[in-house]
C-alpha cells in the first residue's frame, strides 16, 4: 500500500522513522481474502447442488413441480412453510454481501498499492484472463442474480406474462415452477442473456475456486494439481448443465 505518514523531516536529517508506513486498515487482507475463499467455495457448492436440481426439468412437470414443493415445505411440520428455504437465502444474501465488500476493498487496496503504474510481463493464459476479468464477471452475475429473482422466484417486472404463484389446494402447497420456467425460457433474450450469464459463470468460478486453493492454505503440490483440475472442471459441468436447460426449452425439446 502507498506510503503516506512518512516523516520527511527524520528522513533528510538521516534520523530512523518509527511511525507506521501506513494506517492500518479495519479489515486485514488477509482475513478478507479468507472470507472471499470460504464465501466462494459456498457459491460454489450452491450452485453445483442448484443445477442438480434444475435438471429435474427433464423428468417431466410432475418430478419437477414436487422438487420445487419440497424445497418448501422441508422439515415440515415442525419447521413452517418455506423456513428452511428461508435460512438458505439469508446464508447466501450474508455471504454475497460479504464477498462483494472483500472484492472491492481488496481491488481498492490494490490499484492504491499500484497507483499509475499497471502490471507488466503476465503471462497470457487462461488463468490470467479471468483474474483480470474478475470484476466484469462478478458485475454480471450480480445483475443476472437480481434478474433470475424477479423472473422465476418473485415473478414481478422480467417475469413471463401469466407467471402463477404457489397456492395452497386442500391444505397442501401447490408449484407451478415448471410452467414458469417453460414461459420464461421461451423467450430468445432471456436465453442468451442466461448463456451470456453463464459463461461469466464459469470464469469466475473457475479462478474463484483455483484462487481459493491458496487463501486457504492448501500448499501441497499434489493437491493442488488436483484442485486446479478440479476449478476448471467443476465450473465447465454446472455451466454446460445450466445451458442445456433453457435452450432445451427454445428448442422446443422440453415444452
Amino acid at each position: 500500500m502507498t506510503v503516506t505518514s512518512s516523516n520527511r523531516d527524520a528522513i533528510a536529517h538521516g534520523k530512523i522513522n518509527v511511525e507506521p508506513l501506513r494506517e492500518q486498515p479495519k479489515f486485514p487482507s488477509w482475513a478478507l481474502k479468507l472470507t472471499m475463499a470460504v464465501t466462494g467455495v459456498l457459491f460454489g457448492l450452491f450452485v453445483i447442488v442448484h443445477m442438480l436440481g434444475n435438471l429435474k426439468l427433464f423428468t417431466g412437470a410432475e418430478h419437477f413441480n414436487a422438487y420445487a414443493t419440497f424445497l418448501r415445505t422441508v422439515g415440515a411440520p415442525a419447521v413452517p412453510t418455506e423456513g428452511v428455504l428461508w435460512i438458505f437465502r439469508i446464508v447466501l444474501l450474508v455471504a454475497i454481501v460479504l464477498h462483494i465488500y472483500g472484492a472491492f476493498a481488496l481491488f481498492g487496496r490494490a490499484k492504491q498499492s499500484r497507483g499509475k503504474f499497471r502490471r507488466q510481463g503476465m503471462v497470457s493464459s487462461w488463468n490470467t484472463f479471468t483474474a483480470r476479468s474478475m470484476i466484469v464477471t462478478g458485475i454480471v452475475l450480480l445483475a443476472f442474480i437480481i434478474f433470475h429473482l424477479m423472473d422465476l422466484t418473485l415473478g414481478v417486472g422480467v417475469a413471463p406474462a401469466g407467471f402463477q404463484h404457489n397456492e395452497t389446494i386442500n391444505g397442501e402447497l401447490v408449484s407451478s415452477a415448471y410452467d414458469n420456467v417453460v414461459a420464461s425460457f421461451s423467450r430468445p433474450g432471456v436465453v442468451v442473456w442466461y448463456v451470456i450469464a453463464q459463461l461469466a459463470l464459469l470464469m469466475h468460478l473457475s479462478h474463484g475456486l483455483w484462487t481459493a486453493t491458496s487463501d486457504l492454505g492448501i500448499t501441497g503440490k499434489r493437491w493442488r494439481k488436483v484442485l486446479l483440475f478440479l476449478s476448471g472442471l467443476l465450473p465447465l459441468l454446472v455451466v454446460v448443465g445450466n445451458i442445456v436447460i433453457p435452450v432445451s426449452v427454445l428448442a422446443g425439446l422440453v415444452s
